[in-house]
C-alpha cells in the first residue's frame, strides 16, 4: 500500500489553536467511589454558585444524594442551576425535578422529546445535551463521563461500578465550564446571573483547557484529538466506551503506528449499548493489521473517554470517537499539559489494562460470516451511533 496518502495530513497539520492556562490543581478521580465524595464536597462547601449540566441524572440513591445537596445549597441563598437531558434522563422521575424547583433550584431540560410548541423530529431526538459538568463558585470544575446514577456507585456491593473517570480543575480556567454552561443555558431561555470574577491564587503549575463541543464552538474536541496523533511521537493511549472513529481519525491511527508510535485503543468488553460494538468491530479489522493494538476490558461498563499522549498531553470528559459526539452532540473535554499528570494517566491506563484481553488478529480474522455481516449492517447506521 502507497503510505504517501496516509503523510498528506501531517504534512499539512498544525496544531490547533491551542489556549492553554497555567496555575491550575488537576486531580484524576477513577470511578464513583472517588469522583462522588469530591462532588458532594464541592456543592456543600460552594458559597455563591452551583452549575450542575448533566446527561444522566437518575432519580435513584445516587440522584437524590445530589438533588438533596444541591437543595441544600439553594436553601443557603446560593444560585444554583440544573440542565438535564431529556433522553439521558428519560427513566428519572419528573417528581424529583419539581421538588428541586420548589427548593429554589432552576432546572431547564434539555431538547425535551415531547412539547406542544414543536414538532417531534429525528434530529431533535438525535441531538442531546451530552456533557457532565459541575462547576462551582466559578473557581472549582469538574467534568468527565461520569453520569449521576447508581451505575457508577451500586447500592448492591456484589455489583461491581461502571469504569470511569472524571477530573477535578481548581483555577481560573473552571470559569471556562461556566462559559460553557451558560451558552446551553442562555439559548433555552434561562436568564444568566454570572458569579464575578475573583483573583485566584496560583496552585500549580498545572496548564489546562476547557475544549467544548457544539454551539459556536463545534468540533474543536475533534481537531484537538485529531492534531495531537498526528504530532504523537512516542504512544498514544486511547480509552473510549463507544468508539467507532471516522475515517480522518482512522488514517491518523494508523499514520502514527507507521512513525513507529505505540498506538492502543482501550475498549469495553461489555457495553450497554450492544448495536455500537458490531459497528465498531467494522473498523477493528483495517487497524489491527496496520498495527494499532486493541483491548478489550475485562470488568463491568468501560465509560471512560480518556486520552494521553507521550505523556504529556491528555484529555478526559464526555466526548467518544463516535459520529453522535461529532456532528450532533454537546460535549466537552478538559485538556491538560502536564508530564506529572501525564504520569497519572499513564499508570492509570495500564492499571485498566491488566483487567483486559488484546485482541488478536489472528483470531479475530476467524470471526463468522454472521459477524461480519452483523458489523457491515450495524457499521451502515454508524450516523445514528
Amino acid at each position: 500500500m502507497d503510505d504517501a496518502p496516509l503523510e498528506l495530513p501531517l504534512r499539512r497539520a498544525s496544531l490547533p489553536s491551542e489556549r492553554f492556562i497555567d496555575g491550575h490543581h488537576v486531580s484524576l478521580l477513577r470511578n464513583g467511589v472517588e469522583a462522588y465524595p469530591a462532588m458532594l464536597g464541592a456543592i456543600d462547601q460552594a458559597r455563591e454558585q452551583v452549575l450542575l449540566e448533566m446527561y444522566w441524572f437518575g432519580s435513584d440513591t445516587v440522584g437524590w444524594r445530589f438533588a438533596n445537596a444541591l437543595m441544600r445549597a439553594a436553601q443557603r441563598g446560593l444560585d444554583v442551576r440544573v440542565i438535564y437531558d431529556a433522553v439521558g434522563s428519560v427513566d428519572a422521575d419528573i417528581g424529583m425535578f419539581e421538588q428541586m424547583r420548589r427548593e429554589g433550584v432552576l432546572v431547564l431540560e434539555y431538547n425535551p422529546i415531547f412539547s406542544w410548541r414543536r414538532r417531534i423530529r429525528g434530529a431533535r431526538i438525535s441531538r442531546r445535551d451530552h456533557r457532565k459538568i459541575l462547576v462551582v463558585d466559578a473557581q472549582v470544575g469538574f467534568t468527565g463521563g461520569i453520569n449521576i446514577a447508581e451505575e457508577w456507585c451500586p447500592t448492591d456491593p456484589k455489583v461491581e461500578p461502571w469504569r470511569d473517570d472524571m477530573v477535578r480543575v481548581i483555577g481560573p480556567e473552571a470559569r471556562d465550564f461556566v462559559r460553557v454552561f451558560e451558552r446551553t443555558w442562555r439559548r433555552h431561555g434561562g436568564d444568566v446571573s454570572s458569579v464575578p470574577a475573583r483573583p485566584m491564587p496560583r496552585h500549580t503549575s498545572q496548564a489546562v483547557q476547557v475544549l467544548s463541543e457544539g454551539n459556536r464552538s463545534r468540533r474543536e474536541i475533534h481537531r484537538a484529538y485529531l492534531a495531537n496523533i498526528w504530532f504523537a511521537k512516542q504512544r498514544v493511549w486511547i480509552s473510549n466506551s463507544y468508539f467507532v472513529p471516522n475515517p480522518k481519525v482512522v488514517r491518523a491511527l494508523i499514520a502514527a503506528v507507521r512513525r513507529g508510535v505505540d498506538v492502543r485503543v482501550l475498549l469495553p468488553g461489555k457495553i450497554d449499548v450492544w448495536v455500537v460494538q458490531y459497528a465498531s468491530q467494522a473498523m477493528w479489522l483495517k487497524l489491527l493489521r496496520a498495527g494499532v493494538r486493541i483491548y478489550r476490558f475485562g470488568g463491568n461498563v468501560l465509560h471512560a473517554k480518556t486520552a494521553v499522549v507521550d505523556g504529556r498531553w491528555c484529555t478526559v470528559g464526555t466526548y467518544n470517537l463516535d459520529h453522535l459526539s461529532f456532528s450532533m452532540n454537546l460535549e466537552v473535554n478538559l485538556a491538560v499539559t502536564d508530564e506529572g499528570f501525564g504520569e497519572l494517566m499513564d499508570r492509570s491506563f495500564q492499571d485498566d489494562l491488566t483487567r483486559a484481553e488484546e485482541v488478536s488478529l489472528e483470531r479475530f480474522e476467524q470471526r463468522s460470516v454472521f459477524v461480519r455481516m452483523l458489523e457491515w449492517f450495524f457499521y451502515q447506521f454508524r450516523s445514528l451511533m
